[in-house]
C-alpha cells in the first residue's frame, strides 16, 4: 500500500519497483551466490564498548557456523584482490617508501608509536565504521548463504536496548523529544515524527537511514520467520502478523508507511553508491580475486554490468543537497554524521545474537561503505586508469559488505 512520491526525492515507489524487480535484482541476487561475495570475514567475539552484557541468546537459531578455512577459496584467504604484477610491484614499493618515511629511526621509541598512530587514525579519518581487525585470531570467514538474516526468536529488552542507544544516543535527537521505541510507542512516534519534518535535511536523512535500516531487518524476520519446529522438520516462512505489527497503517498510527518509505529511501542512496563507484571497479587491473581465472572475469562482467544499469537509473537522489551550506558548519557536520554512524557500527558489538550481529555489522558496514564513496566523490574522479588508486580505497571486506547490504 506505499506508494507515490519519497520525502526529499524527485523519485516515487513505483518507478523503484520496477527497476528494481525488474532489472536489477535479478542479476544482483546472482552476484551475491558468487565466491567472491558469499564470503564475509567478521570477528563475532568483540566485546561491546558501551555496557557490560553477557547476555547472549541460548537459542541454536542464533548461532553462526563459520567455514572451515579450506572451504574458502585460496584467492580470498591470500589476498582481497589483485592488480597486474606490474602494479603490485609498484604498490609495494610505494608501501615501503611511505613506511620508512613515516617512522624516522632517529625517533624516540613513543614519538615512533605516536607518528604510528597518527597514520592509522588518517587511515580511518574517511570511515563510516569501525572496522573489525579481521587479522584478530577470533575473526573467521562465513558463508553468507548458509547463515542467512531470518527470524532466530531474539527479542524483548536485550534487542529494544539496541535499537534505543541507536536512536536514543546516535540520530541526533534532542533529549526533549520521546524516545521511538518507549512503552506507549504511538505516542512517542508522533513526537518523533514532528521533530523529523523541522530539522535540516542532513539530519533527516541520517534518521531516515537508520529508520529504513531497521525495516529492512524488521521485514527479513518477518518473511523468514520460524512457523513451525518439530523434532522432524523445521519450516520457514512468511508470517504476516508479525509483519502487520511493524508495518500496518493501522496498528502503527500511520508510522508503518513512513518506516517502508524510509526503506525505499535507503535504497536510493545505496542505488547513488553503486552509481558513483563504477570508476574504481572499471580499471582493466582490477579483479575480484577467488583464484578461478574464468569465473573471477565472469563475476567482475557481471558486476560492471550491475553498475552501469545503477548509473542508467533515471531519478537518482541529488546528495549535493547535502552539506552545501556554511562551509565551516558543513564541514562540521559532516564529522559529526560520520562519528554518529561510527558510533552505531560499534553498537553492533552488543547484540546478543550472533546471526543478528553478523547480518547487523554487514548492513552497518555496507551503508557506511555507501556514505563513503558518496563523500568521496573528488577523490573517486582522480583514480588513475592503471595501477592502484592511492587516494580512494575499498577493502574486500567493504565491497562484499556493500553489495550485500543493498542485496537486503
Amino acid at each position: 500500500q506505499v506508494t507515490g512520491y519519497l520525502d526529499d526525492c524527485t523519485c516515487d515507489v513505483e518507478t523503484i519497483d520496477a527497476f528494481n524487480n525488474n532489472k536489477l535484482f535479478p542479476r544482483l541476487n546472482e552476484l551475491l551466490e558468487s565466491d567472491y561475495f558469499r564470503y564475509y570475514k567478521v570477528n563475532l567475539q568483540k566485546p561491546c564498548p558501551f555496557w557490560d552484557d553477557n547476555s547472549h541468546c541460548g537459542m541454536r537459531d542464533c548461532a553462526v557456523q563459520p567455514c572451515p578455512s579450506d572451504e574458502v577459496p585460496d584467492g580470498i584467504r591470500s589476498g582481497s584482490y589483485k592488480y597486474s604484477e606490474e602494479a603490485n610491484n609498484l604498490a609495494e614499493e610505494c608501501e615501503e617508501a611511505k613506511r620508512l618515511g613515516a617512522v624516522d629511526d632517529s625517533l624516540s621509541k613513543e614519538t615512533r608509536q605516536a607518528v604510528l598512530q597518527w597514520a592509522q587514525h588518517d587511515d580511518s579519518s574517511d570511515s563510516f565504521c569501525e572496522a573489525d581487525d579481521i587479522h584478530s585470531p577470533d575473526a573467521e570467514y562465513v558463508d553468507l548463504l548458509l547463515n542467512p538474516e531470518r527470524y532466530t526468536g531474539y527479542k524483548g529488552p536485550d534487542a529494544w536496548k539496541i535499537w534505543n542507544s541507536i536512536y536514543e544516543e546516535n540520530c541526533f535527537k534532542p533529549q526533549n523529544v520521546k524516545r521511538p521505541l518507549a512503552s506507549g510507542r504511538g505516542e512517542s512516534f508522533i513526537y518523533l515524527t514532528k521533530w523529523v519534518s523541522r530539522v535540516c535535511v542532513e539530519k533527516r536523512a541520517f534518521y531516515r537511514l537508520i529508520s529504513g535500516l531497521h525495516a529492512s531487518i524488521n521485514i527479513h524476520l518477518s518473511a523468514r520467520y520460524l512457523l513451525q519446529d518439530t523434532w522432524s522438520e523445521k519450516k520457514w516462512g512468511p508470517n504476516v502478523t508479525e509483519f502487520q505489527q511493524r508495518f500496518d497503517e493501522v496498528l502503527t498510527r500511520g508510522e508503518g508507511s513512513r518506516r517502508l518509505k524510509n526503506l525505499y529511501f535507503l535504497y536510493l542512496i545505496e542505488l547513488r553508491a553503486l552509481s558513483k563507484v563504477l570508476p574504481f571497479f572499471e580499471r582493466p587491473g582490477f579483479q575480484l580475486y577467488t583464484g578461478n581465472e574464468r569465473q573471477d572475469a565472469e563475476i567482475k562482467h557481471l558486476l560492471l554490468e550491475i553498475l552501469h544499469l545503477a548509473k542508467s537509473f533515471p531519478l537518482h537522489f541529488d546528495e549535493n543537497s547535502f552539506f552545501a551550506g556554511n562551509k565551516k558548519e558543513a564541514a562540521k557536520l559532516k564529522e559529526e554524521f560520520r562519528l554518529h554512524f561510527k558510533n552505531i557500527s560499534k553498537i553492533m558489538d552488543c547484540v546478543g545474537c550472533f546471526k543478528c550481529r553478523l547480518w547487523g555489522k554487514l548492513q552497518t558496514q555496507g551503508l557506511g561503505t555507501a556514505l563513503k564513496i558518496l563523500f568521496s566523490e573528488n577523490l573517486i574522479e582522480r583514480i588513475p586508469e592503471s595501477g592502484p588508486s592511492y587516494g580512494f580505497q575499498l577493502t574486500r571486506q567493504e565491497i562484499v559488505a556493500l553489495f550485500n547490504a543493498f542485496g537486503r
